[in-house]
């Protein structure tokens, strides 16, 4: 870790405890209240978003099949219907912005843009980072081109960013200078879906020798859900169009920025054992541990993203040790089969597995 990024950290930390606990959304309400309607809202950026949005007393709708529960602030307004064709639920009603949090197939973002295009003033949608697959070179920004159609049938990651890119293509076509796309990296923080960055709090917390995947100098990047919902609003407030990355930290972090500053913040006795043989790691199939990936072929510059346009219009950042504990904190009540069977991307016999190859060629 260089000497610029333990000072830093070290300044994150030190101010931590001013920020306390963060879970909810805070902030003064906005001077102009919207009805915003939200595509989804029960997953893992929509409550974070539904709150946020109601604590700047805008007056939130959300649209979901209903089959997930979610605590929502009161008065939020709820749709029963499906993105497959059944929007009925939305005919007849007006809102001044849509958040599209839930689609990954363009002919459901079709369907709900030409029916909101006279309903609605500005349609967000929520894309992804994932659109500049294969990530060849570091340091893409908006203007990078994406690719329109498939050409690996085989290739998930590929089928992914273009689905992604024809949503985009889609709320551009219809809304024009009306439409907003954003594009996260990886979303991380309390209320998380997956199992992949819950695994690094709970284990180094768990102590002991930890596994360390990587060169130590491989940059990484991650966004804190709450940062993610925080200026996604703040573009519907502030009637922003265009496309934005979203990704942080502010800085560029490597790796061993983050676990030290991660260790830090939830046991700093646990012990970090550094493997940076890539084709060790591959061969135990550990080829991502987020918010590292593997950093070569299609994935060289997956977390190398620029981020300038979004740190102009507004994007913030939490401190790295408050999304580390909070997501720690939030692990800790989630039902007790998923955190006995987590499908994290380091399974515990995998870890001892490579540690014992490395420590057998004397390292």
């Amino acid at each position: 870790m260089t000497r610029r990024e333990l000072l830093k950290w070290g300044i994150v930390l030190g101010t931590s405890s001013l920020v306390g606990r963060s879970w909810g959304s805070t902030g003064a309400p906005s001077p102009r209240p919207l009805r915003i309607l939200i595509l989804g809202g029960t997953g893992f950026i929509g409550p974070h978003l539904v709150r946020h949005a109601v604590a700047r007393g805008h007056r939130v709708t959300i649209f979901t099949r209903g089959r997930r529960e979610a605590e929502l602030p009161p008065g939020v307004i709820r749709l029963i219907g499906d993105r497959d064709g059944e929007l009925e639920a939305l005919v007849g009603k007006r809102w001044d912005a849509v958040i599209d949090d839930s689609a990954t197939k363009p002919e459901r973002v079709k369907l709900s843009t030409q029916l909101l295009a006279g309903a609605v003033g500005r349609y967000l949608f929520t894309s992804s980072t994932g659109v500049y697959y294969p990530y060849l070179r570091r340091g893409v920004d908006e203007s990078t081109p994406v690719r329109g159609e498939a050409t690996d049938p085989a290739d998930g990651s590929e089928a992914y960013g273009v689905a992604k890119a024809q949503c985009e293509r889609e709320v551009m076509r219809v809304f024009g200078e009306r439409g907003t796309v954003v594009r996260p990296t990886y979303i991380v923080g309390p209320g998380d879906t997956t199992d992949r960055f819950p695994y690094w709090p709970q284990r180094l917390e768990r102590g002991g020798e930890v596994l360390a995947p990587g060169r130590r100098e491989d940059p990484v990047q991650m966004i804190d859900v709450r940062d993610l919902a925080e200026f996604m609003v703040r573009l519907i407030e502030d009637d922003r169009a265009g496309i934005y990355n979203v990704a942080g930290p502010r800085e560029p972090l490597t790796i061993e920025g983050f676990l030290t500053a991660a260790r830090q913040a939830v046991n700093p006795e646990a012990r970090l054992t550094w493997v940076d043989d890539y084709d060790l790691l591959e061969e135990h199939g550990i080829a991502d541990s987020v918010p590292w990936v593997m950093l070569r072929g299609n994935d060289d510059g997956h977390t190398s993203v620029r981020i300038d346009r979004a740190v102009a219009a507004g994007l913030g950042f939490r401190p790295l040790d408050v999304t580390v504990r909070d997501t720690l904190e939030w692990w800790r009540t989630v039902p007790e089969e998923r955190r006995a069977a987590p499908g994290f991307s380091i399974k515990p016999e995998v870890e001892a597995a490579v540690l014992a190859a490395w420590h057998a060629r004397g390292r």
